[in-house]
């Protein structure tokens, strides 16, 4: 098998240490040397590690992504000019019976040295920052929506039914309920006059709802979960402005992206940390649709296609997508909504998520690449394309009726 790299290393790393193999291929009758050695996961290692791969002048260094372990190490070396490719654990599995860290680090310089490994995608610095920052938003953001769900639970738990009356409970309304429930009020009638704008006319079930065993024990409980969901607003407050900040040098590429049917700023956000805003990263718009994993799976043997599930994507992309996929799914007037109905009645809700997020991300890299504006069809564009087969579906939904239909060309 050719050699690509004649001296690569291997790195297998681990929390405390990461096992290095550094192989130097034989030249006619040499023999290959594999030589592994132990360093420690902190940072004055990992610079002497750094000296010793230049020392040994290795062209070419493969780590296995470990959950955040690898990001010491990688972040170190690859400014030290040697190609570092930072490789998934599925695509590198050992084989079987041999599953040792040495043998690992072994394995990893033999793939690496062959060129049979591919390095995942790993932004540079300001993008890495601004993913630090989006996926702490939704990590907060959904903690503040736990804490809700909590005080659901405590309401419930007291008897007080305020959710089944106002969808917000934490509305301006609902806020001043609880505030005055916490502060020692128990009057269902006065409680529900606190109602504002539209939930005035529901206060006959406000006051129904509000009569409960509402104690001194809850007031504490609710006064703690509200304390946690203050400061998770806050935070989320932050983190925005912070992002905002961050987001200069691709604002118009958000702006851009914005003009998606059901792709908002905070969408638009996940979007640019986590593609990084270079679709010339990606040769083509199918190849971000499956980094994104968002395309079928192939997986045929023997001529027959034994599975088409879509393969593992980015989490933070795909929530963030498929977020908006349901919002275009509400919208009828688009092309978009039209086509998540479409594929709904054949394949199901959930196929036709995916398939929105897919041409999501195509019309995002054609975007990205070209400059161009979105443009959408509407909702009416596959009966334009195909206006015999919308004629012919509605006559046989009529005559499913009952309805005999005749049919006359307007001039």
């Amino acid at each position: 098998m050719e050699i690509v790299h004649t001296r690569c290393a291997g790195v297998d790393i681990s929390k405390r240490d990461a096992k290095v193999c550094v192989r130097v291929a034989g030249a006619g009758r040499r023999k290959t040397v594999e030589t592994v050695t132990t360093w420690g996961s902190m940072t004055g290692q990992i610079l002497a590690l750094r000296e010793h791969l230049v020392a040994q002048q290795v062209s070419c260094v493969v780590l296995e992504a470990t959950s955040d372990y690898w990001k010491p190490f990688y972040y170190l070396l690859e400014d030290a000019g040697f190609e570092v490719l930072l490789v998934n654990a599925r695509h590198v599995k050992n084989l079987p019976g041999r599953k040792t860290d040495v043998s690992d680090a072994t394995w990893l310089a033999q793939l690496g040295a062959h060129g049979l490994v591919r390095g995942s995608f790993v932004p540079p610095e300001p993008i890495r920052q601004l993913r630090d920052l989006t996926r702490a938003r939704t990590a907060v953001t959904r903690e503040r929506s736990r804490e809700v769900q909590r005080m659901e639970k405590l309401l419930e738990d007291a008897g007080i039914k305020l959710s089944s009356v106002a969808s917000d409970i934490l509305g301006v309304s609902g806020r001043g309920m609880l505030e005055a429930l916490i502060a020692g009020q128990r009057d269902p009638a006065v409680l529900a006059e606190l109602a504002k704008r539209r939930l005035r006319s529901k206060i006959p079930a406000l006051t129904e709802a509000l009569s409960g065993r509402f104690t001194d024990h809850h007031a504490f409980l609710a006064r703690v979960h509200l304390n946690l969901i203050d400061q998770h607003t806050t935070a989320i407050a932050e983190l925005t402005e912070r992002i905002e900040v961050m987001m200069e040098p691709f604002r118009r590429f958000r702006e851009l992206i914005c003009d998606i049917p059901g792709i908002g700023p905070i969408t638009a956000d996940v979007i640019v940390a986590e593609t990084g805003a270079d679709m010339t990263r990606f040769p083509t718009a199918g190849h971000l649709a499956s980094w994104a994993g968002t395309c079928p799976g192939s997986n045929e043997s023997a001529g027959r296609v034994k599975s088409t599930r879509t393969r593992p994507g980015n989490p933070y992309l795909q929530g963030a997508l498929g977020a908006a996929a349901m919002a275009c799914a509400q919208n009828p007037g688009t092309y978009l909504g039209a086509r998540y109905r479409r594929i709904t009645s054949r394949r199901g809700p959930q196929k036709a998520n995916v398939a929105i997020q897919h041409s999501m991300l195509t019309a995002i890299w054609h975007m990205g690449t070209t400059g161009t504006p979105y443009h959408d069809p509407g909702g009416d564009y596959f009966n334009r394309l195909h206006p015999d087969r919308s004629k012919t579906r509605a006559i046989h939904q009529l005559q499913a009726l009952g309805y005999h239909v005749t049919l006359d060309h307007l001039t």
